[in-house]
């Protein structure tokens, strides 16, 4: 496919220095572009690629002030980045338009249902009453158990395993290997010191917007629901546990683990590999940096790091004076040497 600048600009909103005809027909970074290629520049360390490469079209931040000319066309935007991100959703937009329909060996239960233009892909399972909305893109051995709903415009990338009565919104994007809606991890202590199953009856609900990593976990609730809101980005490998709720554009790094029953706030940053513990409460806003350990709730806006975690510019203070304990200790025994020469002076005197 090409697409000319003018067109592209459109699209972002921006403003063309160079020829506007010139034409493109796939994505290149600055450092390696070819020409046919559109790269964008907003790192000021790529600087110098920015004049060599040999990109056809750079989306630039309206605000960067060239040293050299250039030879590829730009095109001017607030924010080159987002701008960017923008084009390949469109990009991606166009490609996923163009998957539709059934393919074959898949099952479909006689009482599912799904809209217009959805893709449904070989091998994929969709159980009793599934529902699935406009648009939506199911890749191959996907698993869509019973009651299920799938609103419009998803994407269930290949192997997601999404169990029975969990409800995800429109525009979300599942990764491959995530499953949704397993088993929460309850089991209650028996006097034999055995452990009883303790049945999970409840469902994962994701509203819109969402995006799932790949190989991410999210149990079902034991009752009620455990509820990804509107917007939450999550990486990949995540361990999600029963009866959690994530706020609203709260993003959250890899490998990380939440604990039952805990409710984390909007806008929530939380860092790769931190685990926090259930039944307690993460504040709007709130940051938890990466390999932090969170152990009591975090009021609204507070940053926390370490294990146990505790206040990020306490955390920074302390593990400044822990790089210097070796002077402090040596400090410390010439001290205790002075004092013992002060005391044998005033006792010979």
């Amino acid at each position: 496919m090409q697409f000319p600048a003018a067109q592209i600009a459109l699209l972002v909103n921006g403003r063309i220095e160079g020829d506007a005809s010139v034409t493109v027909n796939s994505f290149g970074k600055i450092e390696e572009a070819r020409e046919g290629q559109l790269s964008f520049f907003a790192n000021p360390k790529y600087e110098e690629f920015l004049y060599r490469t040999a990109a056809s079209v750079i989306i630039i931040n309206e605000s960067f002030e060239l040293k050299q000319p250039v030879s590829a066309t730009l095109i001017r935007v607030p924010d080159a980045y987002s701008a960017f991100a923008t084009l390949l959703s469109k990009y991606q937009e166009i490609k996923q338009q163009s998957l539709a329909g059934i393919q074959q060996p898949a099952y479909i239960a006689p009482s599912a249902t799904y809209g217009q233009q959805v893709f449904i892909g070989a091998f994929a399972y969709l159980g009793e009453k599934v529902k699935v909305g406009n648009n939506t893109k199911i890749y191959p051995n996907a698993f869509l158990g019973d009651n299920v709903e799938v609103g419009d415009n998803c994407v269930i990338h290949p192997g997601v395993k999404i169990y029975q009565d969990c409800r995800i919104g429109n525009h979300v994007i599942i990764h491959a290997g995530t499953i949704i809606g397993s088993d929460g991890f309850g089991f209650a202590p028996q006097a034999d010191g055995s452990f009883k199953k303790v049945p999970q009856i409840g469902n994962v609900v994701i509203e819109d917007d969402v995006e799932v990593g790949s190989n991410t976990t999210i149990d079902r609730a034991t009752i009620g629901s455990t509820i990804i809101r509107k917007g939450a980005k999550l990486d990949n490998l995540i361990q999600v546990a029963h009866n959690v709720e994530i706020g609203s554009s709260t993003v959250i790094a890899a490998q990380a683990g939440i604990s039952g029953s805990t409710r984390i706030g909007k806008g929530v940053m939380i860092g790769g590999q931190a685990g926090i513990v259930g039944h307690i409460q993460l504040g709007d806003g709130a940051k938890v940096n990466a390999q932090s350990g969170v152990s009591k709730s975090i009021e609204p806006g507070k940053a926390v790091t370490g294990s146990p975690a505790f206040d990020y510019t306490a955390a920074l203070r302390s593990q400044a004076v822990t790089r210097k304990l070796p002077d402090l200790e040596k400090k410390i025994k010439e001290l205790e040497t002075l004092v013992r020469l002060l005391m044998a002076e005033k006792a010979g005197s």
